[in-house]
């Protein structure tokens, strides 16, 4: 069977292009396509050790079966009342290429009973210890990115119960000093429910495990930021 193997950040930028085919045989699994791959590809051969896979996506791993008609991916490591049922609180949930607007998102997740509201923004910072950032370039595989913000926030409301309304918001494209780069916005009737706790886990899980990355382009030329999680099979919805 032949196999479209979508390319994301370095990986797409390595090889040229978006995607790359791959001829596997009928009982393919993740480990023979890494394989197949690192064999027939060899600017990404030394990539394969650290990439991550997501088979129709979702995160998959060695003994994953790859069947024909599947989505697969390869990316590098991604760069935190009453009990909540049937979606009951506000959920916002967005890959955007438009400017972020804070008050938009907290009005949305605000209620008559909300009495506290903990957001975290991210902005483009020009200015680091080592070097000058003059743009940052966001990319997101976007459905498997929206998919995992989810899953974020039903961590985060298995955690803090009391917990509201929730608001994962990520930008991509080209993003200049200052912009917002991302917003989680978390709401709760008071301020001791776990609202700081449930937004700084939203952006710290963010960071982990929904695939996003972002490239820093300076003076000193263009550089893909990649991270060091690696998923886990805890770590499949």
């Amino acid at each position: 069977m032949d196999i479209q193997v979508k390319l994301f950040a370095t990986l797409k930028d390595r090889v040229g292009s978006s995607h790359v085919n791959v001829a596997l045989p009928d009982d393919a699994t993740v480990s023979v396509l890494l394989d197949r791959l690192a064999a027939t590809q060899p600017k990404l051969a030394a990539a394969i050790a650290t990439c991550v896979v997501a088979v129709n996506q979702e995160f998959a791993f060695g003994s994953t079966p790859i069947r024909s008609g599947d989505e697969v991916a390869l990316f590098p490591p991604v760069s935190g009342g009453t009990p909540v049922s049937g979606g009951a609180f506000p959920e916002i949930f967005r890959i955007t290429a438009g400017a972020i607007d804070l008050n938009e998102l907290v009005a949305s997740v605000t209620l008559p009973a909300t009495g506290a509201v903990c957001t975290f923004t991210g902005t483009v910072r020009g200015i680091s210890s080592d070097h000058e950032t003059a743009q940052l370039q966001y990319e997101a595989y976007t459905p498997m990115a929206e998919a995992k913000m989810k899953q974020v926030a039903a961590e985060i409301r298995e955690r803090w119960p009391t917990v509201q309304g929730i608001a994962i918001v990520q930008r991509v494209g080209r993003l200049q000093i200052g912009e917002f780069t991302v917003l989680i916005a978390v709401s709760a009737g008071h301020r001791d429910q776990g609202v700081f706790e449930a937004a700084r886990y939203g952006i710290d899980r963010l960071k982990e495990i929904v695939p996003v990355w972002k490239k820093e382009i300076g003076p000193g030329g263009e550089q893909w930021v990649e991270g060091h999680y690696h998923p886990t099979a805890g770590d499949v919805k």
